[in-house]
């Protein structure tokens, strides 16, 4: 398992620098297999510290029977949960000062030069002190790789290309909290001029989403209920696992995007999942085969990424 742990470093640390290699259902699929728990990648150059902590959110499954942390609490809020790429903004007495790329959740690469002058962020708002926002840049899903596109952007050193993206920002925290719920933080974060995650309806018609965020709404008893390293103790995501289903690797060919990028593609025996008929699927790089220990005429589980992409996520043991 330590090849895959540290091909999984190595997608980590390719993502928080705005270079993803595998998709998110891929990384979660291999994460719970081998019991992978890093969460996110620390950056080398161009960052700082963010002013609070960027953490992430525990992870259940539907289905799954297992004890929801926030079972017996009543008044809970819950949003989209976005599938695009994090970042914090921070306001000084209602000035745009820093973005910050998510990282490694304590540092962030500087993103601020994109985000000066543009429209996918307010450059003031009318409040004081020190306000960090934290939220998700998208792009639509009618994009091919959504996620990475949006990743992506945040590492191109054209500003005016980043800028000419299709992308929105949408926002899901604020800290200090401004009111005593969540959800009258989120509705202050409209009237400051942000898209948040709460309260826009059929987000996931137009922007990927995979799962709910279920968070409680008041936001004195979610402090209270403090964090563990990696995650609140108030806020869970809940997430459906992608149905995948067992085959054999028959062959593997090369294929070469418009872009000019040659990955490897697995060829398949037929087999249906979500009524689709799948012969093929991304293995995604020479390193993913590698961490794998993938061969032909091995059996594989293959899952349909966004119930669209299909993609391989590892070897069946035999």
């Amino acid at each position: 398992m330590q090849n895959i742990k540290q091909y999984l470093d190595d997608c980590s640390e390719a993502y928080y620098n705005g270079n993803p290699i595998i998709t998110d259902a891929v990384f979660d699929a291999l994460a719970d297999a081998c019991g992978y728990n890093s969460v996110g990648a620390k950056q080398h150059e161009d960052v700082e510290k963010h002013y609070f902590q960027m953490y992430s959110l525990q992870k259940f499954y539907e289905g799954e029977d297992m004890k929801k942390p926030l079972e017996g609490i009543k008044d809970i809020a819950h949003s989209l949960k976005l599938d695009g790429a994090a970042i914090d903004i921070l306001y000084i007495d209602g000035k745009l000062s820093r973005v910050l790329t998510r990282g490694d959740g304590i540092e962030g690469k500087l993103v601020t030069d994109k985000f000066v002058g543009s429209t996918f962020i307010p450059q003031t708002i009318k409040q004081m002190g020190i306000v960090q926002i934290t939220g998700e840049l998208m792009a639509p899903k009618h994009i091919e790789n959504a996620r990475n596109y949006a990743a992506g952007s945040l590492n191109l050193k054209d500003i005016t290309e980043f800028r000419t993206r299709a992308l929105e920002f949408f926002a899901y925290g604020v800290q200090p909290n401004i009111f005593e719920t969540y959800v009258e933080d989120m509705k202050q974060l409209r009237r400051l001029g942000f898209k948040t995650a709460h309260g826009e309806y059929e987000l996931d018609k137009t922007y990927p989403c995979d799962g709910l965020v279920y968070r409680v709404n008041d936001n004195k008893l979610f402090n209270e209920m403090g964090y563990t390293a990696k995650s609140p103790r108030g806020a869970y995501a809940l997430k459906e696992r992608n149905e995948g289903a067992d085959t054999k690797l028959l062959d593997v060919i090369w294929q070469t995007s418009k872009s000019g990028r040659v990955t490897p593609v697995a060829i398949l025996e037929e087999v249906v999942i979500e009524d689709a008929k799948i012969t093929r699927a991304t293995l995604n790089n020479v390193a993913f085969i590698e961490a794998l220990d993938i061969q032909i005429g091995d059996m594989v589980h293959v899952i349909r990424a966004g119930s669209i992409i299909p993609c391989i996520t590892h070897k069946v043991d035999g």
